[in-house]
């Protein structure tokens, strides 16, 4: 028994001891008492569905339920088996309220008060007299609509639903801190609050209030307090909106403000009777259809209704009505016009709308209109025409211009598009909006080029040994060369350099940019001109006319990627007088790998003395070249390896004075180029000296051969087997004096030999002579004159040498002639 007695003991001990451990994790106990006359019902369910649970309810101690319902009338008290319930419980309180009998008006509050150990939803379930409305109104600061799949930052959400021939209807999702002060329904309405257990609302959380009958499904009033943007949803969004059914929102700005509404996206459903469209009250009614352009610069409250059709309900695959849309509103900065003459630009067109926002900032939008309810966030307009526009803006700074106009040329006949400037309206350097960008699209086809020349202010190449300052230049140009396959950069310009002129074979744009900080008086220096010139086969051609003592940087097209494959290119440096040119390569080899083809870059001056230098993209380029006259720059690229580098290439010209040592070179080049001359000159006054003397005739010796001697086959055509009348040593002012006789216009000149013609006493003997068919020809009888010149020194002939003639071998010879400008040619 004593053993027994023990046993006993120490069960109730371990009782005692579990009972202490569960009761220490429970939580406090709660009870709830609800009146008969509340009309409320709670439910606490439970959220998790694993077996065993870890938290259970406990009720009179017995911890063994999953949910409890606490009815009107009844008083419960429970608690949970464990200390964290709101991560395995929630709490959902239903209310009624009946306007029906005199329960409204009435401000909503939370009840029961104490709920706050558990994540809870409050339903509030109002009814009216049949056909009338419920107004539902919510203390400043009011309700903003979100999308339905959204959650408020405070996770405090609102939720309102009514109903529309008993199929219950969302009106939207809302959260705290917007708009909508008020929300009208048709009968029946549903206000759900979903509350975190660690967050409180002060009441009264809104109010209740019976009206008249609105014959629409919904007005929701939205009250504007200042500048700022609300996105809109219809009703069930994204689902369908009721077939049928009206819904209106009612606007208040306040003074000094204009509103702009703006579509983001809708759907249309298909229509069975009925019209689908939306309606402005403003106060005249306006109806539009939703593909519409809506009205703008609304300047006084208005209302706005969305009306649906009678929907095809066999259509099953169709979508219904959806409308996601925004309200802007936006001070009014006055009624200022500000004009944009476009009358004498064509093919010009101009965007204004809002600059790119970096990061999350919020910008206020702004409108811009062209007539009194013609506005919009963007506004594009074309050329040819006169605007007046004005602004719902009161941050000017957030919008920008931008511009394109397109030159074209089809034919070289019939465009002549020949030094024409590429200009700049004047009215953009006054408008308000700044421009950002203008765009010259020169188009032509492949066999006409394009060029464009600077006549003021010349351009600057953006290099990285040089590059363009936006804050002295103003603006940049960047240059860009164009097929129907491909693209490259030509690169970017500024003011105040060297390039006069760049020719381009393919269709070329040219983008102006124009920074913020840029006073846009700077426009007015901008100096561009643009021709329509015959095919050139270069990529494109630079032509640079550097200063005196002035080092320009160059750097080869499409920096960034290399250049592209077999483009062939050039640069034409203009050097003035009295100065020389240095030119430096900023590489010592083209440092490019070809597959096919070979790379090149050549330099030659244009003068016909002057050096010509060619590498090849394996040899090293030359060091500094002085260069002392115009020179040419050209590279050739060839096609690189796949996955090697691409050719890039920088060089500089720095033009210097001629030093001491260059100017005594050149002057004696000019000297040694003077007593060129005066040899020349001296030459030709001897010929013309001689001229006057009459010609005397030459005497020969008939033993000796009258074969000059000459290289074998050297001149292809001739008298074939004919070796005759070719002299070796004889003075050609003796034989041949007739040809320095002064010339007969009547005689043509012949570039053949021909026989003395002139009066003369008895002729001496022939000389041996072999005519074509082999046969000779000797006189032995010899004057004594002719006797004379045979044993003259000076007279005498050669033998004959005995040779295979050559065939079609030209035996003459050559004809001297005497030009008036004293040149001697042959």
């Amino acid at each position: 028994m004593q053993l027994l007695a023990q046993a006993m003991n120490t069960a109730m001990l371990l009782q005692g001891v579990l009972l202490s451990f569960l009761l220490s994790h429970m939580t406090e106990s709660v009870t709830i008492s609800l009146q008969a006359r509340d009309n409320i019902t709670i439910s606490i369910k439970s959220v998790i569905n694993t077996t065993p649970s870890p938290c259970f309810l406990c009720i009179e101690k017995k911890c063994d339920r999953s949910s409890l319902i606490i009815r009107s009338g009844s008083t419960v008290n429970y608690d949970f088996s464990c200390k964290t319930p709101e991560k395995y419980f929630i709490m959902e309180i239903n209310r009624t309220i009946d306007c029906d009998y005199g329960a409204c008006p009435l401000n909503v509050s939370l009840l029961p008060s104490s709920l706050n150990s558990l994540n809870r939803t409050f339903f509030w379930h109002i009814s009216a007299i049949r056909s009338n409305g419920l107004v539902l109104g919510f203390p400043n600061p009011w309700l903003q609509q979100i999308h339905p799949s959204d959650n408020c930052p405070d996770l405090l959400n609102f939720k309102i639903s009514t109903f529309s021939s008993d199929v219950p209807v969302n009106i939207g999702t809302f959260c705290r801190n917007g708009t909508a002060s008020r929300i009208k329904v048709h009968e029946r309405g549903v206000v759900a609050l979903s509350l975190p257990w660690t967050q409180s609302i002060k009441d009264p959380v809104f109010s209740v209030a019976n009206r008249s009958s609105i014959q629409r499904l919904c007005i929701i009033d939205t009250n504007f307090k200042t500048e700022s943007l609300v996105t809109l949803f219809s009703a069930n969004y994204p689902s369908a909106f009721p077939s049928n059914e009206r819904m209106t929102w009612k606007f208040n700005l306040p003074s000094g403000h204009a509103a702009v509404v703006k579509f983001v996206n809708y759907t249309i459903p298909v229509c069975e009777k009925n019209e689908l469209e939306v309606q402005y009250h403003l106060p005249k009614l306006s109806t539009l259809k939703l593909h519409e352009k809506q009205p703008a610069n609304i300047q006084n409250n208005f209302n706005f209704s969305l009306q649906n059709c009678v929907v095809d309900r066999k259509t099953t695959n169709q979508p219904g009505l959806t409308l996601n849309f925004t309200v802007i509103v936006q001070k009014t900065p006055g009624n200022d016009l500000h004009v944009l003459d476009l009358t004498k630009e064509k093919d010009l067109r101009v965007r204004i709308g809002p600059r790119k926002v970096v990061g999350r900032r919020f910008t206020p939008v702004c409108v811009i209109c062209k007539g009194p309810e013609d506005c919009s966030p963007e506004l594009e307009i074309e050329g040819g025409r006169y605007y007046k526009i004005s602004f719902l803006c009161q941050a000017m700074q957030s919008l920008r211009v931008e511009a394109v106009k397109e030159i074209s040329c089809w034919d070289l006949r019939t465009c002549n598009i020949s030094n024409v400037a590429l200009n700049i309206p004047q009215s953009f350097i006054k408008f308000p909006v700044r421009l950002e960008s203008f765009t010259w699209r020169l188009l032509a086809p492949e066999y006409i080029s394009t060029e464009v020349t600077s006549k003021s202010i010349f351009l600057q190449q953006d290099t990285r040994d040089k590059p363009c300052n936006s804050t002295t230049s103003g603006f940049t140009y960047e240059i860009i060369s164009s097929t129907n396959k491909n693209q490259f950069r030509i690169g970017t310009f500024c003011p105040n350099g060297s390039f006069e002129e760049v020719q381009m074979r393919d269709n070329v744009t040219i983008i102006m940019h124009i920074p913020q900080q840029t006073d846009m008086q700077e426009l007015l220096k901008h100096d561009l001109h643009v021709s329509f010139v015959s095919f050139i086969k270069e990529e494109c051609i630079f032509t640079a006319s550097p200063k005196p003592g002035e080092t320009i940087y160059i750097q080869t097209p499409n920096w960034d990627f290399g250049l592209p494959d077999y483009v062939s290119l050039s640069w034409n440096i203009k050097v003035p007088s009295k100065q020389f040119g240095r030119l430096t390569f900023g590489n010592d080899k083209l440092d490019v790998s070809c597959e096919m083809g070979r790379a090149y870059v050549s330099v030659k001056e244009e003068r016909d003395y002057g050096p010509g230098i060619v590498k090849r993209d394996e040899q090293q380029l030359p060091g500094p070249l002085d260069l002392y006259s115009s020179f040419w720059v050209n590279i050739s690229n060839c096609k690189p390896w796949t996955a090697t580098k691409k050719l890039n290439l920088h060089l500089s010209v720095t033009l210097s004075p001629f030093t001491t040592g260059v100017k005594y070179s050149l002057i004696a080049a000019g000297a040694a180029t003077v007593v060129v001359v005066v040899v020349i000159t001296t030459v030709c006054c001897v010929k013309k000296k001689k001229k006057q003397k009459k010609a005397p005739v030459g005497i020969y010796n008939s033993e000796v051969s009258t074969e000059a001697p000459r290289r074998q086959a050297f001149f292809k055509k001739g008298r074939k087997n004919n070796e005759s009348h070719v002299y070796a040593v004889i003075d050609d002012t003796m034989v041949y004096g007739y040809l320095l006789q002064e010339k007969d216009d009547s005689t043509p000149e012949v570039d053949v030999y021909r026989p003395f013609e002139g009066p003369m006493g008895d002729p001496p003997p022939v000389p041996p002579m072999k005519f074509l068919n082999g046969s000779t020809r000797e006189d032995t009888v010899l004057d004594p004159l002719a006797r004379s010149m045979k044993e003259n020194e000076i007279y005498t002939i050669s033998e004959p040498i005995e040779r295979q003639p050559v065939e079609n071998e030209d035996t003459s010879i050559p004809y001297i002639e005497e030009s008036d400008s004293g040149t001697i040619t042959t």
